[in-house]
């Protein structure tokens, strides 16, 4: 059992604080108390999240995004009882309290079961000639460049192997060779690995037409293989299917900044005079589930890009869900951006 005394803060922490605390404590919650531990509300992923898409500033109390009236466990309730009240409410985790409401423990519902195998295929995407690495990339894709001791698709393998997933399918094309020589079928790992090669490149979303579409009948996991990030892919999952819709997008939240004041007008008229606004905005993460009903509409050799897949679906009146990522993420995209993961390894 993770430390649950680690996850407890004060009503008056940062948003920012308590998000990495989420993140550090692996409980999926925040327990918010006063001094003496009595218990004053909790924050979960979903309460981050639904905080991030209104654009709640990391700077604001946690207060202002916990919820103050969270379903609680009684410290002489039997597993059996706790079981049934997580299964009634839906809810993942319960603090235990005391006759006083001081929170005493915390149940999970991943604490009660053994974690089971998850049957949903992961699409891992490695054919990308890593141009903007180069020259580490010239003789070597860049998802066997080593992050650490290991190269980073492993990294990204072994995460989800952790989270419970065993089928997987590799896209390749450059040195396609090199990457199946290192994975091979898996069996290493205890998991299969098959692999999709894509004799030309078919863009971000073209290679699902070369999948077996005939295995393909669970919502299916695709991210890029060049992403470290500490997302909860089971949490992430349990949200697409919430949804109900044909994809579920992960987003991060980028901050512009104008270097200028920007001055609005109403006709000749200045209106305002907004001295350097920041802006902000959802941008992909690279982090998609898809049903399989999305997956087996792209059609064998065609080229099509992801955001133009999401947006057919969205102009067909389908539903493409939005996942804010508040956990650690990084695209090694750039030598900085690879040189940072090195550093950063520790941390995830």
């Amino acid at each position: 059992m993770k430390n649950w005394e680690a996850v407890l803060v004060r009503p008056d922490v940062t948003l920012e604080h308590a998000i990495a605390t989420l993140n550090q404590g692996g409980l999926r919650i925040v327990i918010v108390v006063d001094e003496d531990r009595r218990l004053l509300g909790t924050v979960t992923d979903g309460d981050v999240r639904r905080a991030l898409l209104r654009h709640v500033s990391l700077e604001a109390p946690v207060s202002e995004v916990m919820c103050a009236t969270p379903i609680v466990a009684q410290q002489d309730w039997t597993r059996e009882k706790v079981l049934s009240v997580i299964e009634e409410k839906q809810v993942l985790q319960l603090p235990v309290v005391d006759s006083s409401h001081r929170v005493i423990g915390l149940q999970t519902i991943h604490g009660l079961l053994e974690k089971k195998q998850l049957a949903n295929p992961v699409f891992l995407m490695a054919g990308g000639f890593g141009k903007r690495l180069y020259p580490l990339t010239k003789d070597c894709p860049k998802p066997l460049l080593r992050v650490g001791d290991k190269p980073i698709l492993e990294l990204i393998l072994l995460d989800l192997i952790e989270a419970g997933f065993h089928r997987f399918f590799i896209s390749t094309h450059y040195r396609p060779e090199m990457i199946r020589d290192y994975f091979k079928d898996g069996r290493r790992w205890g998991v299969s690995i098959e692999y999709i090669h894509e004799e030309e490149p078919l863009g971000t979303a073209g290679a699902l037409g070369l999948l077996p579409h005939d295995r393909i009948d669970l919502p299916m996991l695709m991210m890029n293989g060049d992403l470290l990030t500490r997302v909860n892919y089971r949490a992430l999952l349990d949200f697409h299917n919430e949804q109900g819709g044909v994809a579920t997008m992960c987003v991060r939240e980028y901050e512009h900044q104008v270097p200028y004041g920007v001055v609005n007008n109403e006709g000749p008229r200045v209106k305002e005079i907004v001295e350097k606004p920041v802006h902000k905005f959802f941008v992909n993460a690279g982090i998609y589930v898809l049903s399989p009903d999305l997956v087996h509409s792209v059609q064998h050799g065609v080229r099509i890009d992801m955001p133009d897949l999401l947006q057919m679906a969205i102009s067909s009146g389908k539903v493409v869900a939005s996942y804010p990522v508040h956990e650690y993420w990084l695209d090694i995209g750039r030598p900085e951006d690879f040189q940072r993961a090195q550093s950063a390894l520790s941390e995830i």
